[in-house]
């Protein structure tokens, strides 16, 4: 069974250890942590966040981090998605990410979740549509240089119901 549990700088080696491959690594951080490969210290700044491991039986399958965009309580924004690939497209994301929205919306009392995703990034993305994260229409298409490419953000929204 997948359990939530808070972040622990232990869990550091492991969740790295999953970004053998720079591309990947740019997928789920955005180069926000730093340039490939970055260093467990620089992934410590996750612990200014609320950080969330996934674990199966005691190993660590899994990990995000959600955090305010503003004071309020009412939106929480994910970041930092990241499954273990060994246990990608076996539904341990989508169930990691369910017990998140479930935390948001009932520990949290936020109203809507949100998050960003890369169009290049297609199994998240239809990882989270399949969660029940909807897009939202912006005026404005947020873009990262990635690699020496323009990356495109999309970004995706919950309601509470």
């Amino acid at each position: 069974m997948i359990r939530l549990r808070p972040y622990n700088i232990n869990d550091a080696d492991k969740i790295l250890s999953w970004s053998n491959e720079e591309r990947a690594f740019y997928k789920w951080s955005a180069g926000v942590l730093g340039e490939y490969p970055i260093t467990e210290e620089q992934f410590g700044f996750v612990n200014n966040l609320m950080a969330f491991t996934a674990i199966e039986d005691d190993e660590v399958i899994g990990f995000f981090t959600m955090r305010r965009p503003s004071e309020s309580f009412d939106e929480l924004r994910f970041g930092f998605v990241v499954v273990n690939p060994a246990k990608r497209g076996k539904g341990y994301g989508k169930v990691m990410l369910q017990l998140g929205l479930k935390f948001a919306f009932e520990i949290y009392g936020a109203k809507k979740v949100s998050l960003g995703v890369f169009e290049n990034n297609e199994s998240a993305y239809y990882c989270y549509k399949a969660v029940g994260f909807g897009d939202v229409v912006l005026d404005e298409t947020e873009t990262y240089s990635v690699l020496g490419e323009e990356w495109k953000c999309k970004e995706l929204m919950i309601e509470n119901k």
